[in-house]
């Protein structure tokens, strides 16, 4: 990866997660941290009414994420917590750096630290990765997008992360667009049954597109009436091709063999969008840490 100095610069304008599901969310991750009978340690040795201040510090520089779900996590234990972010969501942070100060009770700092740090390093992970590879097709017309390859019920977060790194949403999931891909045409007997039966079922909100693995394939698939191309697999001289073949009629996105070594080849064939697995899949946590400080 470059170094943080050569990520993009600013903070990223993203609209905020709806409340209710990071309420959801923050509740059952609790739950699962609190079993039946609560925080024993924090318990046993922290009077009930004690105070405390503490910092939220990021110790490997990288994008900031789920900034609303780890303020979530503590008040969720106690309202009058004060969540002071210094940052906002998108924002590069250096090693080192506050991004947030956290005041009041000393058991629900505590008992909420893990579940806070675990949702926004994930989310800060994946926003850090997301923007290395914004940052590496920087000048060209590519968008960096994501896949449907995330945590299981975590989708709607690590989207928000991709989002916050710069990124673009794919489909959020199989109920918002339509993706024919080669299992689909087999099943079908065809890519023109495919389309069709697509396009009749499909309301005329719902973009359709088609996967392809060679030019042949994608000459055929022109013939009908989709939105965009997946162009699976293909090296950047056959991307460069398929670009000039589809000549700006429909979006084409170029998917598999894409990593930062290989991304900005793959940008430059002309492609519109490139879509990555890797953002939410191998995406490594960003090191945070939570540290009580004397008053």
């Amino acid at each position: 990866m470059r170094p943080m100095n050569a990520l993009l610069r600013g903070q990223i304008q993203v609209a905020p997660l709806p409340g209710p599901l990071v309420a959801k969310a923050v509740d059952e991750a609790l739950l699962e941290d609190l079993g039946l009978v609560g925080d024993v340690t924090t318990n046993a040795t922290i009077p009930a009414a004690a105070t405390a201040r503490a910092l939220l510090k990021v110790r490997t520089a990288g994008v900031v994420a789920g900034i609303a779900v780890g303020e979530a996590a503590f008040k969720a234990l106690d309202q009058s917590i004060v969540f002071n972010a210094r940052v906002g969501e998108g924002h590069a942070a250096e090693a080192g750096e506050t991004i947030a100060e956290i005041t009041g009770n000393a058991r629900a700092i505590l008992t909420g630290e893990r579940v806070a740090l675990n949702f926004m390093g994930r989310m800060s992970g994946i926003a850090t990765l997301t923007r290395h590879y914004v940052n590496a097709v920087a000048g060209t017309k590519a968008a960096i997008v994501d896949t449907r390859k995330t945590t299981p019920l975590l989708r709607a977060f690590e989207k928000f992360a991709v989002r916050c790194g710069g990124g673009r949403n794919h489909r959020v999931g199989l109920f918002d667009a339509v993706l024919i891909k080669d299992n689909h045409i087999v099943a079908a007997g065809s890519v023109q049954n495919a389309v069709l039966a697509a396009r009749s079922h499909a309301g005329h909100m719902v973009n359709i597109e088609v996967e392809v693995d060679t030019l042949e394939q994608l000459e055929a698939v022109l013939k009908y009436e989709v939105d965009a191309v997946l162009l699976d697999n293909m090296p950047p001289e056959t991307l460069k091709r398929a670009v000039v073949m589809v000549d700006g009629r429909v979006l084409t996105e170029a998917s598999g063999g894409v990593n930062l070594a290989t991304v900005r080849a793959i940008a430059e064939t002309g492609v519109d969008l490139i879509s990555v697995g890797a953002l939410t899949h191998s995406a490594p946590v960003l090191d945070l840490g939570l540290d009580f400080i004397e008053n």
